[in-house]
């Protein structure tokens, strides 16, 4: 009995998942009778909890296949994308005491407490609850996109049209092979032309699956609901522990079947050409090259800060000492998860040979139709499902926060911690809804990933620099989040949309990747008006397209941004939009009146407060910088300056110390496993 390419062992494996997470929902569903419980789990949680936390929502499925399919294309330095984020644990064991020491529920109470800014707090909620749509849609399609590659419809069931946008799609691939190697038939441009447009349309596809996509989101959005609903994030720490375990399965599966369908570890070093284990190697891909990494690094760093989610994982530690560790050791253990998933794309190298993949985005769904046998698909389904359900529950408890404190609340201040809680559970499922349609709405992928890098960028340097730096003011951070957001969101993601600009032959305009292919210099995606003649005026994509106004400015200001390679395009909009806000906020700061000081002396105060080891020493603590708001001034780094940096204190220097030694011994570990793999 199959479903498409999915076995019944398969199906009763993902069953049992869904119906264990319900039940372990159901079960912590005691402790969410009032918002501190549902939403902090009563900040109880130990550094076990907190490293479950923060590990399941590091590590998704999405990195998982996007570096074993660019490990496949170009060799061990195709993780980069991924593996970049190994030097930020040195910053993540500063950056959670912050948000564990500024203790309050949501990022939206941040601006009202720093600021006495009521309209501020409601619209980084409204904001924040916008974004949630994104990052829950793009949640939806990764899972989706994964499980689809893993449930395909048998050949022989193919419709006509299903069998004319494979075929299509495998002549793209090899007729671009042929160009990039300078042997294209005489009189087949035109058809590469025209093909290349298909598929920028979305009518050509690498395999067809039997998994519906809308049925697939209703179903995942209704299960993580549904736990989330009954045990808020008691509930999500308790799962994360299971989800965790499911994302290392899912992490390890190809490996070991990897290695033995190729003949063993030594096979690896024989099938495998022996530039493709240099880590340090030239290059990635044509999207992504190292300073490009460095540049995504930057935002990276930088959108992290203003994330909704940060205040309630963070928040719900027992103290700043389990924060710490749990971001700490749950971000490193996804590291060893990313040279896993490097390993799984050299395996697919010796498995299907360099370019015999036509499409390899589709590296683990092939890798694992091919290796896994009944049963073992569904664990990897399960995983999946288990790696994107635990970032969404995350979202999902933050944004129904937001809500509830920062938005129902300034309208009817007298609701009760019961109704609190009522709301925050129906906010939960109406975000989850919205999200799935979301999804429904989402096309590209690189559109989609290039969002979510960038949409939280103004509210991160606004929430950054409001914990460094005492001189920023209100005034600053609306013309900081205003500005950002039409410059780096707004009119990027609208521009298509408007003819004048749709249209504009210098908008549109193509130059040569490396590769030889043709690649737009301001759209993402740029077809055809006559998709059957290639000789038709350009016009830029529907769907989501950005328009790179980055770029446009950086031409104006005399760049030739023609003449710059698609990676070097791509770098200068990331430093680009790393900076940008930071600048307005600064220069706003500058020039607008300063904070009364009655609001900012207690704020740092508290800030330089460590947390107290039992409530009893909590509250005497906070009590005596209530009455000495300057009493820990003498910590900073820079005195009588309005710079909040501190002196490291033993732990302080230890924890960094460790962090950096523990980065520099992962790469070290990964490079002599390439080095043994390599013979």
């Amino acid at each position: 009995m199959r479903f498409g390419s999915l076995h019944i062992l398969d199906i009763l494996v993902v069953v049992a998942y869904l119906l264990a997470v319900i039940w372990i929902g159901r079960r912590a569903s005691g402790g969410t009778k009032n918002e501190e419980g549902f939403f902090l789990a009563g900040r109880k949680l130990g550094k076990l909890y907190q490293f479950f936390l923060n590990f399941g929502n590091a590590t998704e499925p999405q990195g998982a296949v996007s570096t074993a399919s660019f490990v496949y294309q170009q060799g061990a330095p195709g993780c980069w994308l991924s593996f970049q984020t190994v030097f930020m644990n040195p910053y993540f064991w500063f950056m959670t005491v912050w948000f564990r020491r500024v203790r309050l529920t949501t990022v939206s109470d941040l601006f009202e407490d720093r600021y006495a800014s009521k309209s501020l707090s409601l619209f980084y909620a409204m904001f924040q609850i916008l974004v949630a749509c994104v990052f829950l849609g793009f949640g939806n399609v990764t899972a989706y996109k994964i499980a689809s590659s893993l449930v395909v419809k048998p050949q022989v069931e193919w419709t006509a049209a299903d069998r004319a946008a494979v075929e299509g799609y495998h002549e793209l691939k090899l007729l671009e092979k042929q160009a990039a190697a300078g042997t294209l038939p005489a009189g087949a441009q035109p058809v590469l032309d025209t093909l290349r447009d298909r598929n920028a349309r979305g009518e050509l596809h690498s395999y067809i699956t039997v998994l519906n996509d809308v049925l697939f989101y209703v179903v995942f959005s209704v299960v993580v609901g549904t736990y989330i609903v009954l045990g808020g994030m008691a509930a999500a720490a308790v799962n994360e522990g299971l989800q965790s375990v499911l994302i290392i399965v899912f992490s390890l599966l190809l490996i070991p079947t990897g290695l033995y369908a190729i003949g063993g570890w030594s096979a690896l070093a024989e099938k495998v050409p022996r530039q493709m284990f240099d880590l340090f190697g030239s290059g990635v891909t044509e999207q992504f090259s190292v300073v490009s990494l460095c540049g995504i690094l930057l935002v990276s760093i930088v959108q992290n800060g203003g994330l909704s989610h940060n205040m309630g994982i963070s928040g719900s530690a027992r103290n700043e000492y389990a924060a710490r560790f749990g971001a700490v050791s749950g971000t490193y253990l996804k590291r060893f998860m990313i040279i896993l998933w490097a390993f799984a794309g050299l395996i697919a190298v010796a498995l299907f040979g360099v370019g015999g993949l036509s499409d390899p985005d589709a590296t683990w769904g092939m890798m694992s139709n091919r290796l896994l046998g009944p049963g073992l698909v569904g664990l990897m389904l399960a995983g999946v499902l288990a790696g994107t359900m635990s970032t969404l529950a995350a979202k999902a408890l933050a944004i129904s926060s937001l809500f509830v404190r920062n938005v129902y609340r300034q309208l009817w201040p007298d609701l009760s911690q019961t109704q609190g809680v009522y709301y925050a559970r129906w906010t939960i499922v109406v975000v989850l809804a919205l999200g799935t349609v979301s999804a429904w709405l989402m096309g590209d992928f690189l559109s989609i990933v290039n969002l979510v890098l960038t949409v939280n960028l103004p509210f991160g340097a606004a929430v950054l620099l409001t914990y460094f730096w005492r001189r920023v003011t209100a005034r600053a951070v609306w013309s900081c989040v205003v500005l950002s957001a039409l410059v780096i969101l707004i009119v990027p993601w609208t521009a298509s949309h408007v003819p004048a600009l749709r249209t504009s032959p210098a908008l549109t305009q193509m130059s040569l990747a490396p590769s030889g292919r043709p690649a737009p210099v301001y759209f993402n995606k740029v077809v055809r008006t006559n998709p059957d003649d290639p000789a038709s005026p350009l016009v830029a994509g529907g769907g989501l397209n950005r328009f790179n106004l980055e770029c446009w400015v950086l031409g104006r200001a005399g760049l030739d941004v023609a003449a710059l390679s698609p990676t070097e395009r791509l770098t200068a909009q990331f430093f680009f939009d790393g900076l940008f806000p930071f600048a307005v906020l600064i220069i706003g700061s500058l020039l607008t009146r300063p904070t009364d000081p009655k609001l900012v002396l207690p704020f740092y105060g508290k800030m330089k407060t460590p947390i107290g080891a039992t409530p009893e020493l909590e509250a005497a603590a906070l009590e005596e910088t209530r009455r000495q708001p300057d009493r820990f001034d003498h910590t900073k780094l820079f005195p009588r300056t309005n710079w909040e940096f501190c002196k490291w204190d033993r732990v302080d220097t230890i924890g960094f110390l460790a962090c950096a030694a523990i980065s520099g011994s992962i790469v070290g570990f990964f490079v002599l496993l390439l080095r043994a793999a390599a013979g």
